[in-house]
C-alpha cells in the first residue's frame, strides 16, 4: 500500500484539526481529498509530507513511518502546496535545474527538465521569468516542479487553481496520466474535478472522515427519485393531481417541472397517459441525478 493513515489525530492548542482519521491509498489510485474549509484537509497533506507530526496516530509512505523515515518519505513524495512557492526572480527552466539539484537527479536532470516542460505545456515559457507568468503557468511551474523527481505519491493541493478552461484539461489529463502508475492524492473545492479526475473521494468534516468510497458511489448514495419533466405549454400545478404516483411537485421554470414519486417507473407510464388525456405533449423527461455538489453538501452540512 501506497499510503496509510491509522487513527491520525493532530491538536493544535484545544482544537482537535484531526480526530483518528484512518485510510489507505494503493498505487494507481487517484483519490479526492475533500471537505470544507477548515476540516483538516492540508493537516493531513502535511503529516504526508513531512512537514508536521501527527500529534497521535501513525502515517506511511510505502511502508516508511512520516517520523521514523521522514527523509526517505520525501525522496518518494511530489508535493505541490495551496500557495505555490516559487522563486519569481528565476527563469522557469533556471528554476527547474535549482530543483533538480535539491533532488541530486544528476547526468538525468536535462532529459528529466526537458520531459516535464513538455509535459506541463510549458515550452513557450521556459525561458522568461517566473515573475511574468500568469497564475496559470505559475501552477504548471509548480506542477513540474512536483513530478521532477518521479515521486511514487503525487499530493496536490488546488493544483488547477487559476487555470482557463483548455489549460484545465491539460492538466487533468496529465493528473490521470500520472495516476495509471502514483498514488495521487487531490484536493479541490471543484467537485466537477472530482468527477472527472477521481477514482475515489474521501470526505472530511470537522476532523472526521464522513464519506471514503468510489467517486460514483458517492454521487449514487444520494440519489433521488425524481424526474424533471417538459411540457409543450404552461399549466396550473393543480392539474398534476390526478397523477396518483405523484409524492412532490416543484415548479422550476419556464414549462418545466420537478416531480417526486416512490416509483419511478410508474410515474413515467402514469405521466405519458396523463399527457394524452390533458392534450400536453412531453417534451423532454428524465431523471434528476445527484451531483458531487449536492452530495458534499449533504455530508458536511451543520
Amino acid at each position: 500500500m501506497s499510503v496509510s493513515v491509522d487513527k491520525v489525530t493532530k491538536v493544535y492548542g484545544v482544537q482537535k484539526a484531526l480526530d483518528e482519521v484512518s485510510f489507505t491509498i494503493p498505487a494507481g489510485q487517484i483519490v479526492g481529498l475533500l471537505g470544507p474549509n477548515g476540516a483538516g484537509k492540508s493537516t493531513i497533506m502535511k503529516i504526508l509530507t513531512c512537514f508536521i507530526p501527527p500529534t497521535f496516530g501513525t502515517a506511511s509512505v510505502n511502508g516508511l513511518d512520516v517520523i521514523e523515515n521522514s527523509i526517505e518519505v520525501r525522496r518518494l513524495v511530489g508535493y505541490l502546496p495551496e500557495h505555490n512557492p516559487l522563486y519569481t526572480d528565476m527563469y522557469v527552466r533556471e528554476y527547474l535545474e535549482f530543483s533538480a539539484g535539491i533532488y541530486q537527479l544528476g547526468k538525468s536532470s536535462k532529459s528529466r527538465i526537458d520531459e516535464m516542460i513538455e509535459q506541463t505545456g510549458l515550452t513557450d515559457e521556459r525561458h522568461k521569468k517566473i515573475a511574468a507568468l500568469s497564475k496559470g503557468y505559475r501552477q504548471r511551474v509548480g506542477l513540474a516542479q512536483a513530478l521532477l523527481h518521479n515521486p511514487e505519491v503525487l499530493i496536490l493541493d488546488e493544483p488547477t487553481s487559476g487555470l482557463d478552461p483548455n489549460q484545465l484539461i491539460d492538466i487533468r489529463n496529465l493528473i490521470k496520466k500520472m495516476g495509471e502508475q502514483k498514488t495521487v492524492i487531490l484536493s479541490t473545492h471543484i467537485m466537477q474535478e472530482v468527477e472527472a479526475v477521481c477514482d475515489r473521494a474521501i470526505i472530511i468534516n470537522k476532523g472526521k472522515i464522513v464519506a471514503d468510497d468510489k467517486t460514483a458511489n458517492i454521487i449514487k448514495s444520494g440519489s433521488r427519485d425524481m424526474l424533471i419533466v417538459e411540457l409543450d405549454k404552461a399549466i396550473n400545478e393543480s392539474l398534476f393531481k390526478s397523477v396518483p404516483s405523484i409524492s412532490a411537485i416543484k415548479y422550476l421554470s419556464g414549462n418545466t417541472w420537478q416531480i417526486s414519486a416512490k416509483n419511478m417507473d410508474e410515474l413515467r407510464q402514469e405521466l405519458m397517459k396523463w399527457a394524452v388525456n390533458n392534450k400536453l405533449a412531453i417534451l423532454s423527461m428524465r431523471r434528476d441525478e445527484n451531483s458531487m455538489e449536492e452530495s458534499f453538501h449533504r455530508l458536511t452540512k451543520d
